[in-house]
């Protein structure tokens, strides 16, 4: 039976009169609404559900990724007219290469399935305006990769590549253009964005007049703003508090984009991806370069600095990157510190690869490794309030995560429709449980909701549960609970374990893969019944200790091990600034 194939829930893909493949599930909004096509239709199975292949496909793409990671730099030096080095490039295009590498792999793999497994009949291609899906640089980037309508763009482009399917071309609707509006509201950031006019001028004029050409950058560390100023303090330099925001908007000049890489490939994906990176970069890495640059000559920061820190700018701020680049050329040492869970546990992930590759120093958490000397354990960075006084009466807090419906496996997580088996996962949990702890849990949800419907799904089988949005602080929740309940390798749990809540953790293996190092602390944690692999045994649990968790939480056992695992993955140090000014100079001094 021939199919027409949708690769997205853009209705205006959609055929009503034929049969239909979904490429996959996220094609379908929730509740399922596919049978008023009144047709018969097929979701296909979704092609790294096999997590062998996945690791492996990962694997590859990890080593694919440094062919053209060097075939792109050399591109960029010549069409820019400059000879930096390999690291400059990787620092600067790396976090967007790597993901955009992994998307286009997932992307390809699932419409190469869908043709070789089914008899299809066509597919429509939204056209016009393709610009649009060329995003300015790595901010609107992220902000692109989950959509719908951008992801419709990438598929379309990929179906060109397999002639032997029927491609039904048609003009796009103004509602078919990449919607970015998935960011969560945030007080904080929409008081500092609403502060950065009125005083970046009086910063920038300030820091021209106290600091030295030499002083360390300390950007985005992960400390509080005091802590920041304290550090800042403790090492002779004026602090700057105000994160700069890239000005360089650029339109696209496709003159600019008739480049290939000039390596011929036998892999039908390689041949193209190769097609797809020039209708793709980021327009500050190509078009609106020279405009970076000179926006980052400007920046009021030091310009020989003798180190600079950072825990996140480096992967989506471009004018820091491109300022770090520069200075990483000129022989400034770059220090890079963890910014939350899964690193140093997980079987893979991209983000800890990257930012091993980049860095000169890498500050753990507490963890190390002895064939990586630039990974010291200088401990866990962001402050975690201790729970002094466990709320008897409180409820159990439940935490989950959302992930974007299209694949995006920079780690060893659930990805992409994967995410439907977690929150299957969550509903047995619930289940589970007695009713009267039923009635004390609350189930904290994730934001953004990535077109999941989340609230929609948890009401449906929940009426009665406690349901948290997600937009609140979850500090809040945290005072007025008894039990804190983590469901993925993440940060949470490190920040729970860290302020001594009592917690329980369980995930299923087959989907969060730990490395060999990390394994024997997660069996330590099984041992006493902290972690689980199973949302039954983790119900089981909470039932019996329900009525009296500190006999549990605070046994000489449960202590052990928590200590133990607290001091490799979440450490945190008394004399933290004292630690960090030492390992500042330290780095200095080599």
């Amino acid at each position: 039976m021939k199919r027409f194939l949708i690769t997205t829930p853009l209705k205006e893909t959609w055929k009503k009169d034929e049969p239909i493949l979904f490429l996959g599930e996220w094609c379908l909004t929730y509740p399922h609404k596919s049978s008023h096509l009144a047709v018969d239709t097929e979701v296909m199975p979704y092609h790294w559900n096999d997590r062998s292949k996945l690791y492996k496909d990962y694997q590859y793409i990890s080593s694919y990724y440094e062919v053209i990671l060097n075939k792109l730099a050399l591109k960029l030096n010549e069409i820019h007219k400059v000879d930096h080095s390999l690291r400059y490039w990787r620092i600067l295009i790396g976090p967007w290469l790597g993901q955009f590498m992994l998307m286009m792999f997932d992307n390809w793999s699932s419409v190469h399935q869908a043709i070789n497994r089914y008899d299809l009949s066509g597919s429509i291609l939204l056209t016009g305006k393709e610009e649009s899906f060329i995003p300015n640089d790595m901010s609107e980037f992220n902000s692109f990769f989950p959509s719908d309508e951008w992801n419709h763009h990438t598929y379309s482009r990929i179906l060109e590549h397999f002639p032997s399917l029927s491609l039904y071309h048609k003009s796009r609707s103004e509602s078919s253009f990449p919607n970015t509006s998935t960011a969560v509201p945030n007080i904080k950031k929409h008081i500092k964005n609403k502060l950065k006019p009125l005083l970046g001028p009086l910063m920038t004029h300030l820091g021209h007049l106290f600091s030295h050409e030499e002083d360390a950058l300390l950007l985005s560390t992960y400390l509080s703003m005091r802590e920041e100023i304290d550090l800042s303090i403790r090492l002779g330099q004026f602090p700057r508090l105000l994160r700069p925001s890239i000005t360089v908007k650029t339109t696209p000049d496709y003159n600019q984009r008739r480049w290939t890489l000039e390596r011929k490939s036998d892999s039908e994906f390689e041949t193209c991806l190769q097609a797809l990176l020039p209708q793709q970069i980021p327009c500050v890495y190509l078009e609106g370069y020279k405009k970076l640059v000179q926006q980052s000559n400007q920046l009021a920061w030091p310009k020989r600095p003798k180190t600079i820190w950072t825990s996140n700018a480096f992967h989506s701020d471009d004018l820091f990157k491109v300022w770090t680049a520069d200075k990483v050329e000129r022989g400034s040492p770059l220090i890079i510190g963890q910014h939350g869970g899964n690193y140093g546990m997980g079987l893979w992930n991209w983000g800890e690869q990257h930012e091993m590759a980049i860095s000169d120093h890498y500050w753990s958490w507490g963890w190390s490794r002895p064939s990586t000397p630039k990974i010291q354990p200088v401990g866990k960075i962001k402050y975690s309030r201790p729970v002094k006084h466990l709320y008897e009466e409180g409820s159990a807090l439940l935490v989950t995560v959302m992930l974007q419906r299209y694949g995006n496996p920079t780690l060893s997580m659930y990805t992409s429709s994967q995410w439907l088996e977690y929150l299957r996962e969550q509903f047995d949990f619930v289940d589970a449980l007695p009713a009267h702890i039923q009635d004390k849990l609350i189930v904290r949800l994730s934001q953004p909701d990535y077109g999941w419907h989340q609230v929609d799904r948890w009401r449906d089988h929940f009426p009665r549960l406690q349901i948290n949005d997600g937009t609140s602080d979850i500090n809040n929740l945290i005072r007025q609970s008894r039990l804190y309940i983590s469901t993925y390798n993440a940060t949470t749990y490190l920040e729970s374990l860290s302020m001594n809540m009592p917690t329980i953790i369980y995930w299923d293996p087959k989907y969060m893969e730990t490395n060999v190092w990390a394994q024997p602390y997660f069996d330590e944690l099984r041992s006493v019944g902290i972690f689980h692999e199973t949302p039954q045994s983790a119900a089981l649990h909470v039932t019996r200790i329900w009525d009296n968790i500190d006999k549990w939480w605070i046994s000489p056992e449960t202590c052990a091990v928590r200590n133990r695992f607290v001091k490799q993955y979440a450490y945190c140090p008394k004399d933290k600034m004292s630690r960090l000014k030492n390992a500042i100079n330290e780095v200095i001094k080599q």
